[in-house]
């Protein structure tokens, strides 16, 4: 007679596969916040908002280490300042524990608040393959309202690209002329490779009709814009996930592999700048994305 104890194969089959999946789900939560793709205040909170979530399910310690610059040593410190036991989990924090672990992730690793007294120039960066062109393509297609820059380059155009539409393609001599005349708001070269630029001419003439403009660029340019016109609204779009962002750029299909590899680590570096933006946007959804982009000029 079977053991009524035992549970049925399937039922540790199924079991087996669920913790699986959370051990999955908990580990790539860790790599974005590893990889700066979400900040530890974010993902602190989706735990304390659903304590059965696998953010909720993380261990505290695990979720110390994982931030950029906490070893094991320096967690054991904080946990033992914190007076946090090392088996809690984040979602079965105390009241008392939620509100000392959040006072010292602000104080230790703020996030940005937005600037007051910003212009109507919004300035929308964000790392490689993250879809940055994507999400400008849509704001310029529903909301006529929004001026999108349109860059100079001296990279060639890629299928479908149509010079004037998409980009203003110029060779290195006419680009050297266009910063001798300070026609260019920004210009940087982006991957070691192509020069980009922002004319500066078509962004003062539709600012000064009261018109919002939106320029994509790359985080050198977003770094030369705020120095230039420190009123300008900035924007940091990012991935859903940093395991996202691989697949994006490995799917594109427009790089090789030595490539990739370059623009990754890339992007490692990029994603650590978003702090140095007013905003942060999610790419989860092109639509949404850009609406909640458009909403900021308003």
């Amino acid at each position: 007679m079977p053991d009524s104890r035992t549970p049925p194969e399937v039922d540790r089959v199924a079991a087996s596969r669920r913790a699986v999946a959370a051990r999955r789900a908990r580990a790539a939560l860790k790599k974005d916040v590893a990889m700066r793709v979400i900040t530890p205040q974010a993902l602190l909170r989706r735990a304390l908002d659903d304590p059965s979530s696998p953010a909720g399910a993380m261990r505290v310690t695990e979720f110390l280490t994982c931030i950029p610059a906490i070893g094991e040593g320096k967690r054991d410190r904080i946990l033992a300042e914190l007076e946090i036991a090392p088996v809690k989990k984040l979602g079965g924090l105390g009241a008392r524990q939620r509100v000392a672990l959040t006072a010292y992730l602000d104080s230790r690793i703020p996030e940005r608040t937005p600037r007051g007294n910003r212009s109507k120039l919004l300035v929308l960066a964000g790392p490689t393959a993250v879809g940055k062109g994507t999400v400008a393509a849509h704001i310029k297609a529903h909301h006529p309202e929004i001026l999108l820059s349109i860059s100079a380059t001296t990279r060639p155009p890629r299928p479908a690209e149509v010079d004037g539409e998409h980009y203003f393609f110029v060779d290195d001599a006419e680009f050297d002329r266009m910063i001798a005349a300070g026609e260019l708001l920004e210009h940087a070269t982006v991957h070691n490779r192509f020069r980009y630029g922002t004319p500066r001419r078509p962004i003062d003439a539709a600012l000064a009709e009261g018109r919002t403009v939106l320029l994509e660029i790359d985080l050198q340019g977003a770094r030369q814009v705020r120095a230039a016109e420190p009123s300008a609204t900035l924007v940091f779009l990012l991935p859903p996930s940093w395991d996202e962002l691989v697949e994006r750029l490995v799917g594109r299909g427009t790089e090789g592999d030595e490539e990739r590899a370059r623009r990754l680590r890339t992007a490692k570096v990029e994603l650590a700048s978003q702090n140095e933006f007013d905003y942060r946007v999610v790419n989860d959804d092109v639509a949404r994305a850009a609406a909640e982009v458009a909403a900021l000029a308003r």
